[in-house]
């Protein structure tokens, strides 16, 4: 999940603290230095920011804040030119009226893609069009062994021949690549004959 502008200011904040001080401010210096009305404000703040894992808290300590990796990597990929966002500036429905973000949040395409091991594909054919996932679309695949029933993958069948499908193992030891287009038969594959190649994470395309 993004950060919302607000928490972003906190960690920015955090982060410009640390690096000039050595050590992590007290609720009291966020506060203040983000003209926060409360210290009940900051601590609502700061358990969310826990919760999406930007923050480490150590119990029993003052000035006990961490940055986490999470707002590590983020920044890095930032300002090397490797993120890249665009506001979120609601959510809609079809026949529904946008419900308002009255603090927009930034949709960081870090969140999909979320390690260096995450590739995209272009897709050819209309095998998954039932899981809306149309020819011409890319999809972003992570590397992930193993995989779960149901997950959709890229399968390498035979060393040669790569396809994208639904993963099930079957009760006879064979696996099942299921396509989602109800003119398409599955493909029954014993697992020596198979490599997963990756598990997908988001589909994108492109009007």
């Amino acid at each position: 999940m993004a950060l919302t502008r607000r928490q972003k200011e906190l960690m920015d904040f955090l982060s410009e603290f640390i690096r000039k001080n050595g050590y992590s401010p007290s609720y009291e210096e966020i506060a203040s230095g983000l003209n926060l009305a409360s210290l009940a404000t900051v601590h609502k703040h700061i358990q969310a920011l826990q919760a999406k894992n930007y923050l480490r808290r150590s119990f029993n300590h003052s000035r006990s804040l961490e940055i986490g990796e999470r707002y590590v990597t983020e920044e890095q990929a930032r300002h090397t030119g490797a993120d890249f966002a665009v506001q979120l500036m609601g959510r809609i429905a079809a026949g529904t009226p946008v419900e308002a973000i009255q603090n927009p949040e930034a949709l960081h395409f870090s969140d999909f893609a979320r390690s260096d091991s995450t590739y995209a594909l272009q897709v050819r054919g209309d095998s998954m069009i039932e899981d809306h996932i149309c020819s011409g679309d890319f999809v972003l695949v992570e590397k992930n062994d193993p995989v779960k029933n149901g997950d959709i993958v890229v399968a390498l069948v035979n060393g040669d021949e790569a396809t994208l499908k639904r993963y099930y193992s079957e009760p006879d030891g064979r696996v099942r690549l299921q396509p989602a287009n109800a003119t398409m038969e599955p493909i029954y594959v014993d697992p020596g004959q198979l490599q997963v190649q990756g598990r997908v994470l988001a589909v994108m395309r492109k009007y």
